[in-house]
């Protein structure tokens, strides 16, 4: 039987209740059960992520390495295979096998260290764009559409906006509502990554990068700008200083639209959208790195100063 790591249990636990309770002490026993079912052996300690473990295995009979990755029922985590399977290996990990009742996949193995460990942020824009352009084939059939969510986003950003009235600008928070209402309701029918940041771009020996952790949505690869900006300028800042915020921005975002072949505009609008979300988000529930206190606010000013960054004076919806 495998161990689970506790600090996962912890979270697990702390996040979902009883429900993450009962679901970690069944982990051992799956894992076994797919390790039997898949031919494969474990092959190193257990490493997990935020809401999934990922079991390092080797499979028979040719002892090809492996993971067996199992996820805590969770919607969003429902078409991750289904985006790993119509991509074929085509600049993401290879499926192997899949159990979609138990959220649990056999994928190819990639090394640990990820994209994030670049410190250049012009190089992993530049990664992240050529990586989102070999991704943007046509989505399968059954996939959550951007369009679909529209709705929701702009019904949760008003109640933000009503909730926290003077967190933003007025014009602010109306341009990331013009962007939902303008770009996410398009009938663009391409696979988005749906969380393409640079810890989810992996060293490979295959080919040297590849996506994992997919959402696996039908919409505008754009929308992964924002996405891959959130953490990347933080990560900058941490290391040389906000300086231009403004220039440093949109450098990122030209790099990582013009690589992946993307409207730079069209870019920085959702951009724009996923910092507004995120200043927000902030305010409601804590971020992973900072969940209270004076870190916590330092965090959503900057991410309330870079949404302003983004947003033109005149925004669509006043000509």
């Amino acid at each position: 039987m495998i161990e689970v790591p506790q600090a996962f249990v912890n979270g697990t636990v702390q996040r979902e209740g009883k429900r993450g309770a009962s679901w970690v002490e069944e982990l051992p026993a799956l894992v076994a059960e797919l390790l039997d079912r898949w031919g494969c052996v474990p092959d190193g300690d257990v490493l997990h992520g935020g809401v999934g473990i990922v079991v390092p295995v080797l499979r028979r009979p040719d002892r090809t390495p492996g993971v067996i990755k199992v996820s805590f029922p969770h919607p969003g985590n429902v078409h991750e295979p289904d985006a790993f399977a119509a991509w074929g290996g085509q600049g993401a990990v290879r499926l192997y096998e899949r159990d979609d009742a138990h959220f649990a996949m056999l994928l190819e193995r990639v090394r640990a260290s990820s994209l994030a460990e670049v410190e250049d942020a012009e190089e992993v824009a530049l990664v992240a764009g050529r990586i989102s352009r070999r991704l943007a084939v046509p989505a399968p059939d059954g996939l959550p559409r951007m369009s679909d969510m529209a709705a929701g986003w702009k019904r949760q950003l008003h109640r933000d906006q009503a909730e926290f009235a003077d967190a933003l600008p007025t014009r602010t928070v109306d341009a990331a509502l013009d962007t939902v209402r303008e770009l996410g309701g398009g009938r663009t029918d391409l696979l988005v990554h749906g969380d393409l940041h640079a810890r989810n771009i992996l060293r490979a020996d295959r080919e040297p990068w590849l996506a994992v952790d997919p959402k696996g949505w039908a919409g505008d690869p754009a929308y992964d700008g924002g996405t891959l900006l959130k953490p990347l300028i933080f990560g900058h800042v941490m290391r040389h200083g906000e300086g231009d915020l403004r220039r440093v921005a949109h450098r990122i975002l030209d790099h990582f639209a013009e690589a992946a072949g993307l409207d730079r505009e069209r870019t920085r609008r959702w951009a724009q959208f996923h910092l507004v979300q995120a200043a927000f988000h902030g305010r409601r529930r804590g971020f992973r790195i900072a969940r209270e206190g004076p870190r916590l606010d330092l965090v959503t000013q900057f991410l309330d100063r870079l949404a302003e960054t983004l947003t033109p004076y005149r925004h669509p919806s006043h000509p």
